[in-house]
């Protein structure tokens, strides 16, 4: 991987990771579009873990609250434990199905035609859910079940072109959640979610599974997505309270159909 492509795959993964239009299905097509090689495994790990990092600096102040409030409900308080316990339920179905998951969506999932699939039909899915979710709950009205069902939501996210925001997001509406609340939550569960797939491949780095690139592209590309990150988080928030979906619904749409055409002509 060089410079130029560490630097434009971090800027790819910043942006696409907490837009609800799919980081994978871009880090797929991006290196295919531009004759870049395949960035490899490992490289990936570099980028989620960027925006890992940005997730959690973004976000300090309610995981600090929220790891207080896990330590008060092992003392009782389960009030104060209340988001804590919601956000473990919703990372239960990824822990089960994860591992089961991994290597199809790592190798035969990679295919134009499923991102082609994937990024029209859950794009119109979250148009369904944009106009017709109730939105009438903020963040404090989250529920265990919210957590749940979010979170079942959130394995189909292994399918590259659902893109795990734009998934989780959906979820959230179509449970009562209104649209700064559903992104807020669906941010927030990708902390957990993150741990697990950056574990899973550092492990596989560990053992030998992946072997390690080089660390000074694989640093700048590490770098970048944590900064896009940080400022997509910020920007869609703050979007989200004045205005809809919709926008990221025709850019799915609109990516779905490019992808199909080049892949009809062979061009990928």
């Amino acid at each position: 991987m060089s410079w130029v492509q560490a630097i434009v795959l971090g800027v790819v993964q910043g942006l696409t990771e907490f837009l609800p239009v799919s980081s994978s299905a871009h880090l797929i097509l991006a290196p295919r579009l531009l004759g870049w090689p395949d960035q490899g495994l490992d490289a990936d790990l570099a980028a989620h873990l960027g925006t890992f990092l940005a997730v959690a600096v973004y976000f300090r102040r309610d995981l600090v609250e929220i790891l207080s409030g896990a330590l008060d409900a092992l003392r009782g308080d389960r009030q104060r434990g209340r988001l804590a316990w919601i956000l473990i339920v919703g990372t239960v179905p990824l822990a089960i199905a994860g591992p089961f998951l991994a290597h199809w969506a790592e190798t035969a999932a990679r295919d134009p035609r499923i991102i082609i699939g994937s990024s029209i039909g859950f794009g119109l899915l979250l148009a369904v859910a944009d106009l017709w979710g109730r939105r009438q709950r903020n963040l404090h009205g989250v529920t265990t079940a919210d957590g749940w069902w979010v979170g079942v939501a959130q394995v189909l996210a292994a399918v590259p072109g659902t893109s795990r925001s734009g998934i989780t997001i959906t979820a959230g509406l179509f449970r009562g959640l209104d649209r700064s609340a559903a992104a807020r939550f669906s941010f927030l569960l990708a902390v957990p979610a993150m741990l697990l797939v950056a574990a899973k491949h550092v492990l596989d780095v560990a053992l030998g599974k992946v072997p390690l690139g080089a660390l000074g592209p694989q640093a700048v590309l590490f770098a970048v997505s944590a900064v896009v990150g940080f400022l997509v988080i910020a920007w869609l928030l703050r979007y989200l309270q004045r205005a809809s979906l919709m926008g990221f619904v025709v850019y799915r749409v609109v990516l779905g159909l490019v992808v199909l055409a080049l892949w009809l002509r062979g061009g990928l």
